[in-house]
């Protein structure tokens, strides 16, 4: 790129003729998922925790050391199960900076979601604005391993073992991680994993509760299939989240090929790392290389000081070069609905979450996305804050370009 005028935004032809997505789908070895769905098709044995459901549950709880894993039919419903088998009520503590649904899982069951802060060092919750938050409605925390990062386990199993409270860690984005060479998954009472399909090991759309506590796995095992227990027996109320059998026919194929897809990660977030050094402006949250990672977040902050155009308009030029940056999690759950209209002032006690909501963007990383291309990226982002006040007086007033809308239009 040699002109500003060459970017999209301003008339250039975009840079990649097709989007490059943040969490496009890894897909394994697709003949080896084709056997294991014409082998489904022919036992006629599709859901109710059949053979491939149980083979994956089992090849999980090995590979994370824990004692139980139940498979759930998606990450939402596995957190709002496990919520429910701990009998949590009145008010829970959680970030503000996590996805929606770890809120909705609690206001759902009409449990209060108290939001604390966090540490802009780590994105997790700041353990240290936990106690001040607590009062005789608290039952809970849910503490959220963002970006894979784990947070801090030890303090928050102290405050919560302090006040008698229950603890749920939501690890949507920690599958595969550790933290003091404990896998993820052995933490508080129990953790909750995602297998959605944006997650870089998927199960079409899945996700499993984790535990080391067999009361309460023999408890979440009845919740997830309507209370029975043996055949024509129920024996506690229930809803219906199980996995079905093409989802975990999904999920072995997709363990199978865990290691390539953390390799190719890990070596993207490297790449990323060398590409981006030095840029004015741009920081990439880094992962200890000490503990396992899956890598599977590139993750900036944008300093509008520095970089001169907003993380806002940055993505805005991205978009139109087909690059499908985002804003994770954009604004808050606190200033989302119905949040924002039961705290209206909460945002005054959430400082680095609000900073931090206006800096996130993330990259597209994954096997779609080789070296050849973040270069690219990363050249196109050197160049737009190479020349940001440039293109800030040009953009400034710019609506969102066409390919901007026909994308939301397809999606």
């Amino acid at each position: 790129m040699n002109n500003i005028h060459d970017l999209a935004i301003l008339g250039g032809t975009p840079a990649f003729s097709e989007y490059l997505h943040v969490g496009r789908p890894n897909i394994g070895d697709r003949e080896k998922l084709l056997q294991r769905i014409n082998d489904i098709l022919d036992r006629r044995w599709l859901t109710n925790r059949g053979p491939y459901v149980l083979e994956m549950e089992k090849k999980l709880s090995e590979m994370l050391g824990v004692k139980h894993c139940i498979s759930m039919c998606n990450g939402t419903v596995a957190l709002e199960i496990a919520i429910r088998a701990l009998e949590m009520k009145g008010e829970v503590i959680i970030p503000a900076m996590t996805f929606i649904a770890t809120a909705h899982a609690l206001q759902w069951q009409e449990i209060t979601p108290v939001f604390c802060d966090i540490d802009p060092a780590t994105h997790n919750i700041d353990v240290n604005k936990i106690e001040s938050l607590i009062t005789p409605r608290t039952t809970g925390i849910i503490g959220v391993h963002l970006w894979g990062r784990p947070c801090n386990t030890e303090k928050l199993e102290e405050i919560a073992k302090k006040y008698n409270l229950k603890l749920i860690f939501d690890a949507a984005h920690a599958f595969a991680c550790s933290h003091e060479n404990k896998m993820i998954g052995n933490f508080g009472d129990a953790e909750i994993l995602s297998f959605h399909a944006t997650k870089f090991i998927n199960t079409l759309e899945g996700g499993a509760v984790v535990t080391n506590n067999t009361e309460l796995a023999d408890k979440i095992l009845l919740m997830q299939n309507f209370g029975f227990k043996g055949y024509d027996n129920v024996v506690y109320i229930g809803t219906n989240g199980k996995m079905n059998e093409m989802s975990a026919a999904m999920g072995l194929t997709s363990l199978e090929s865990l290691d390539k897809f953390i390799n190719v990660n890990h070596q993207n977030y490297k790449y990323y790392k060398s590409e981006l050094y030095g840029i004015q402006g741009v920081q990439l949250s880094s992962y200890n290389e000490i503990e396992k990672s899956n890598y599977q977040y590139i993750v900036l902050e944008i300093d509008e000081t520095q970089t001169v155009l907003s993380r806002d308009q940055i993505i805005n030029i991205l978009w139109a070069e087909n690059i499908i940056a985002r804003r994770y999690f954009y604004p808050g759950c606190h200033r989302m609905e119905p949040y924002k209209r039961y705290f209206p002032h909460s945002y005054l006690l959430l400082p680095e979450t609000e900073k931090l909501a206006k800096k996130i963007l993330l990259l597209p990383t994954g096997t779609e996305i080789n070296l050849g291309r973040i270069k690219k990226i990363c050249g196109i982002i050197k160049f737009i804050v190479s020349h940001a006040k440039q293109i800030k007086s040009l953009i400034e007033d710019k609506p969102i370009t066409t390919n901007y809308r026909n994308f939301f239009e397809a999606h």
